[in-house]
């Protein structure tokens, strides 16, 4: 959101999570050396409270919100009560779509990035991967010793591919979600549950779990788990694979990794580009992101007059 705010000449205030600030004051920090000029970038810092006078402040003419369901909900309606454009975009499942003649050794590589890195904790993770025909089981096999293979340790530690979780709370949700797979009849082929470091005991950390014969029925799939959990679904042909992408996105991101001519072909499907959950004269409450109404959420068009000189 901030860049398409700034570039159409609106000031901006950031309120970042109050578990995670540093990366927004050093967002900060680097704006300001860049010469963007006090005011037009602002941090504020805070819980529910902060949120709430955002919304109500009669200056502040458009919200924006990226995180869960029930929060875009809430935040979507405080702000459209008080008359502002809102857009608020919750929860995320994000497919990859792996084709027959695939280069496995990329996909793997790609995978541990998305669904692994900052420990599947970023709304952009990706977090099922689609096997097309008969790749799943060699697909099993790249991944399974990459995942177990993960170096989990501090996130300073410059050795460590995958740090904590957030909170102790939240990875105890996660692990929770991976109980939930295995009792639904998930094979876990990769259980990251047990993992303690030495002298990090108390830390929120886990391993990265990898599940296989996932369904679209099973919680696993169904839900944003928010955590190092990737989750392999078979599919017969690529038409299939883009009608579970298709049924589970909602407006959100497909990576296709295949041959040039399968993703022509999958750019001409005409994915689901418009579920939104609701809609109103001052906001759009989507289930990801759309650059088409990301930019204008943050223009205020007004008719003009013109007279002859």
């Amino acid at each position: 959101m901030l860049p398409q705010a700034l570039v159409v000449g609106n000031a901006f205030v950031m309120k970042p999570s109050e578990r995670v600030p540093l990366s927004t004051m050093r967002l900060t920090e680097l704006l300001k050396e860049a010469g963007l000029p006090d005011g037009i970038f602002n941090t504020v810092q805070g819980g529910r409270e902060v949120v709430e006078a955002l919304c109500d402040h009669p200056q502040i003419k458009a919200v924006g919100f990226v995180g869960s369901t029930k929060v875009a909900k809430a935040v979507y309606g405080r702000a459209c009560m008080h008359g502002k454009r809102a857009l608020c975009l919750g929860g995320a499942k994000n497919h990859m779509v792996v084709m027959p003649d695939a280069d496995l050794d990329q996909v793997t590589d790609a995978l541990m990035g998305a669904a692994y890195g900052a420990a599947g904790e970023r709304c952009m993770a990706i977090s099922v991967a689609v096997a097309v025909g008969g790749i799943g089981d060699k697909l099993i096999e790249k991944l399974a010793p990459r995942v177990q293979g993960l170096k989990v340790g501090p996130g300073l530690d410059p050795q460590s591919e995958m740090g904590p979780l957030v909170t102790r709370q939240h990875r105890d949700k996660v692990m929770g979600y991976v109980d939930q797979g295995v009792k639904e009849g998930a094979k876990l082929v990769v259980d990251g549950r047990g993992l303690k470091l030495q002298g990090y005991e108390n830390g929120n950390f886990m391993g990265g779990c990898l599940f296989d014969g996932v369904r679209p029925d099973m919680t696993i799939y169904k839900d944003e788990i928010f955590g190092p959990v990737l989750s392999v679904v078979r599919s017969n042909t690529f038409d299939e694979a883009i009608k579970l992408a298709q049924a589970i996105l909602r407006n959100g991101p497909l990576a296709v990794e295949a041959a040039l001519e399968c993703v022509v072909r999958g750019m001409q499907l005409p994915l689901d580009q418009g579920l939104r959950f609701e809609s109103s004269r001052f906001g759009i409450l989507a289930a990801s992101d759309d650059m088409h109404e990301g930019l204008n959420a943050f223009l205020e068009k007004r008719p003009a007059a013109f007279k002859r000189a």
